[in-house]
């Protein structure tokens, strides 16, 4: 299979036979225990211990750990390199992306890289192509992995793969939880622990995965990817919600662009947040569309994109 119109930086070919359509859908344990003893905390625990001071706390973690950490920290920086920070801030963002609870730092760069991966062939396993019913997109995404029969090679940049806070972070993501629930219950008891945890880690990784499932199905295109087999979409009205991660046609067409939301009305609170951080001197290079290479099989659906 031909990958040179596809390449993704990470992944190179092992073999002749590589490609991302042979494979099989297996239980990941790891995965599943994980999603599934945080949602039962938060079903159960969540109502008894409703407040609204456990609430706020929830909802204001949530949105800085999806939108510093997820979107900025671990999406547009670390995987995508849309721009350059210190290394203290980078290693903050990342953390903060980490605690977000999908994962550390290289399964988060191997888990988007295969899939973009494997997005970018003609054809791919249904794995990756989020159009199978939701229920059962539900169970393989948030309970389990697929094994590829001949995968690529996976290879993380030097620089990130010796980092040694990268690779604490990796060991020992699951345990990133714990400083902040012990701060939480010093501050609030153990109702602000149960909703500033696993209600909000519950709500990451389902939200993470509805609007995936979303972007790959319906929407708006502004892009249309020749030789892809999966294609991307913007939703509208939903760009405060999902810190601008919601203009996925966007990203699909211009991958390396800090800015997601690109013509007026599509908000984009990952970007303004880095406007913020550009403002203040802390990142710079920042890449735009105009900024990323030309790729022969974008071609425009819109007279004025």
């Amino acid at each position: 299979m031909n990958t040179a119109p596809h390449e993704v930086r990470r992944m190179r070919l092992a073999c002749d036979e590589t490609n991302p359509v042979e494979g099989r859908v297996v239980w990941s344990p790891v995965k599943s225990l994980w999603f599934t003893t945080h949602l039962v905390i938060a079903v159960i625990g969540g109502w008894l211990t409703l407040s609204p001071g456990a609430v706020l706390l929830s909802g204001v973690f949530t949105v800085l750990t999806l939108c510093l950490g997820h979107t900025i920290g671990l999406h547009r920086l670390l995987i995508h390199r849309s721009f350059a920070c210190p290394r203290w801030l980078e290693h903050a963002l990342v953390h903060l992306g980490t605690v977000v609870g999908m994962g550390g730092p290289f399964s988060m760069l191997y888990l988007h890289d295969i899939r973009d991966w494997a997005q970018r062939h003609s054809a791919c396993h249904p794995f990756y192509i989020d159009q199978r019913p939701i229920w059962r997109d539900a169970l393989w995404q948030l309970h389990c992995k697929l094994r590829l029969k001949h995968p690529p090679q996976f290879e993380i940049e030097r620089e990130v793969s010796e980092d040694r806070f990268y690779q604490m972070l990796e060991r020992t993501w699951m345990l990133q939880q714990l400083p902040y629930a012990l701060l939480f219950y010093l501050l609030g008891g153990i109702g602000w622990v149960v909703w500033g945890i696993s209600v909000r880690i519950v709500v990451s990784l389902l939200g993470h995965w509805l609007i995936g499932y979303c972007a790959h199905n319906i929407g708006q295109r502004d892009w249309h990817l020749q030789g892809h087999a999966v294609q991307g979409y913007n939703l509208p009205h939903l760009g405060l919600l999902t810190m601008g991660e919601c203009w996925h046609n966007n990203h699909h067409a211009f991958p390396d662009s800090a800015r997601l939301g690109l013509t007026e009305g599509q908000h984009d609170p990952g970007w303004w947040a880095l406007r913020v951080l550009n403002f203040l001197g802390l990142i710079t290079q920042v890449k735009l569309p105009a900024d990323m290479p030309a790729r022969p099989e974008l071609i425009p659906l819109n007279p004025n994109p």
